[in-house]
């Protein structure tokens, strides 16, 4: 069987697991262990919390440090709301292309790194090859930060990493981070007609808004001269707020939902001091001044780095070779490879795939796609032996 076929049999399937971030992605993970071991590779699987979703964590070849990692996540974005031609859940081929959720985010290249698990297997490897396959990376990349932090407990030490997000195979080498939060305010309900004997949490989080906005203008000052990133700087948005229950009633609650995209750690860390300063120099004394125990709580949802792109990159050198392509780009969303990054190994993003088809209506990745991940893939081969 080519492996062309072999890759779109496994994406058929693969796609056939509706692994949906809020719901289990075990039998999918057991589906590509099965492949693996049956390769002969050796397996760690790690489970969350709840037990219901595992990363894989496969190698072949040597053990020993300086492997390869070839990654990508399980978990697809829910697709009941959207009015698909088909099934989203069956694997649908048309005019050169496969149609399904999760075809080009990203199971079609978790397919393509299954379909040539043999292949890889039957050469005499001086370099360990490593299958890393994670959870929730749609939700806050939590399967991916387990990961890299199970690599440093077991002290495996992989020299490089391809993260194969869909990229129409170009070579990615940087993307800001995404950090996102939901604060609460917690303020005294009471009647319309006497606000100053109430607490109104909404009044608080339009304060903390404003805030948050003027920091978005300093950040644009703070820009690194050299950032190739567009806009070259740190953005903050607000995109969702709730509160409230009536006009006539003081709000006793608010949340805010909101997010940053860091170009630099730094800027991170100017936001996140400034905020919790206003918050309790500001906001807090106002807010108990009337009541005691009104309070202002931030939840962090997730916290992801941004992929930094370096002058010397062994990631960046081998896709390059692999590929043909000698310039590199940044892009605008989020990866699990600045973890990778953050954990001492090298990370581009290289994968099948059209980004303007992820999360949407049909997504579909081209059978040409496929042919031309599988190339870089068999091009590996001897860069391993």
């Amino acid at each position: 069987m080519s492996n062309i076929l072999r890759a779109r049999n496994i994406l058929s399937d693969l796609v056939a697991f509706p692994t949906v971030s809020a719901e289990s992605n075990l039998e999918l993970i057991a589906y590509a262990g099965e492949i693996l071991s049956g390769a002969g590779a050796r397996l760690s699987m790690h489970h969350d919390e709840t037990g219901t979703k595992a990363n894989l964590f496969a190698t072949l070849g040597p053990e020993g440090d300086g492997g390869i990692v070839l990654s990508g996540h399980t978990d697809v974005v829910p697709a009941e709301e959207q009015d698909w031609t088909s099934d989203p859940f069956i694997l649908r081929e048309a005019e050169g292309r496969l149609y399904g959720r999760g075809t080009c985010d990203m199971k079609g290249y978790i397919a393509c790194c299954l379909a040539m698990a043999e292949q890889f297997a039957e050469q005499p490897l001086k370099r360990p090859l490593h299958f890393a396959f994670t959870y929730d990376e749609e939700v806050g990349c939590f399967g991916a930060r387990a990961l890299v932090e199970y690599l440093a407990r077991a002290e495996i030490r992989p020299a490089a990493a391809i993260i194969g997000e869909p990229t129409l195979m170009r070579i990615i080498e940087g993307h800001k981070g995404c950090y996102e939060y939901t604060t609460e305010f917690r303020g005294l309900e009471g009647h319309g007609s006497d606000p100053d004997r109430g607490v109104n949490a909404i009044q608080y989080a339009v304060r903390y808004i404003g805030r948050l906005m003027a920091l978005a203008e300093d950040l644009k000052e703070r820009a690194p001269a050299s950032s190739p990133f567009q806009p070259p700087w740190t953005t903050l948005q607000v995109g969702r707020i709730e509160g409230g229950a009536a006009r006539n009633v003081i709000a006793n609650h608010c949340s805010v939902e909101w997010e940053m995209r860091p170009v630099q750690a730094s800027d991170a860390d100017f936001v996140k001091e400034n905020i919790l300063a206003y918050i309790d120099e500001v906001l807090k004394p106002a807010m108990r001044a009337v009541w005691g125990e009104a309070d202002v709580v931030t939840h962090t949802v997730g916290e992801v780095e941004g992929l930094e792109p370096v002058a010397e990159s062994e990631a960046g050198r081998i896709v390059s070779e692999l590929t043909g392509l000698s310039e590199a780009e940044v892009v605008a969303f989020g990866t699990e490879a600045g973890l990778f990054q953050s954990a001492g190994i090298s990370a581009v993003i290289c994968g099948p795939g059209s980004i303007e088809q992820a999360h949407k209506v049909d997504e579909f990745v081209s059978i040409e796609q496929l042919s031309a991940c599988l190339g870089m893939l068999e091009r590996l081969v001897p860069k391993l032996r």
